[in-house]
């Protein structure tokens, strides 16, 4: 027979969490010997330990006591359940890991994987963090409003960064930025826009125009410059 701490320290439990149990009716407290103790068996330790084990499970103390007085088949039954739950917060945590670390890895928690591909591109051929930006907040409000049509308008964005006429267009458009707005290599650049964009079929003509109005729409970035390029290039 053996003591309440020893209880306690060959469950891995504290005496505290076991006189809990007592309260609780799910272990049964021994009567006291002679000299005033408590007495423990080896079938206290084996609740004890089944106790623990269900609750570290994520039981509820309420059901372990239900558990414990099941008979056999319902009792294996229960811990397939209780260990399938277990299989999926397991499952939950490593989806959780894998999101935490994207945190320190770019866009790729914020966006889908074809739109952080985009993005990264983007970076290849030396467009500025802040367009990057301003394309990453785009494509996500882009992506909550139609997420159907956000697909053929990155398909549109995809194919046209693959041009390198386009790839030129939009490098001197990010660094007209910063230009002053009366600029005079704004009038080539709009030129040069409305030249590309005519040689564009129809469909996606339109689609590049809604993405840009989107875009422009849903961010805060704003330039004085970049205003009136596109003032200039609607013109025509």
């Amino acid at each position: 027979m053996i003591t309440i701490g020893q209880l306690a320290g060959y469950a891995g439990v504290t005496i505290k969490t076991v006189r809990h149990y007592h309260q609780r009716g799910l272990l049964e407290e021994p009567p006291r010997d002679a000299s005033g103790y408590r007495r423990y068996s080896a079938e206290h330790a084996i609740r004890l330990v089944k106790i623990k084990t269900l609750a570290e499970a994520g039981v509820p103390l309420a059901r372990i006591d239900e558990l414990l007085s099941a008979s056999p088949d319902r009792f294996t039954t229960a811990i397939a359940e209780i260990g399938n739950n277990l299989e999926e917060r397991a499952r939950e945590l490593v989806r959780t890991r894998e999101r935490l670390t994207q945190l320190d890895s770019g866009d790729r928690l914020f966006v889908s994987a074809d739109v952080a591909a985009y993005l990264d591109e983007l970076h290849r051929i030396g467009v500025s963090q802040r367009t990057v930006n301003l394309e990453r907040d785009g494509w996500i409000l882009l992506r909550s409003i139609s997420p159907v049509q956000a697909s053929a308008w990155l398909t549109d964005k995809r194919d046209a960064i693959s041009d390198p006429e386009f790839r030129a267009i939009y490098l001197e458009y990010d660094a007209a930025h910063d230009w002053s707005p009366d600029d005079p290599r704004l009038e080539a650049l709009a030129a040069r826009v409305r030249r590309w964009v005519a040689g564009r079929p129809s469909a996606e003509k339109d689609r590049l125009a809604t993405t840009a109005q989107l875009i422009k729409a849903s961010t805060s970035v704003a330039s004085p410059t970049w205003g009136r390029l596109a003032e200039r290039t609607a013109r025509g």
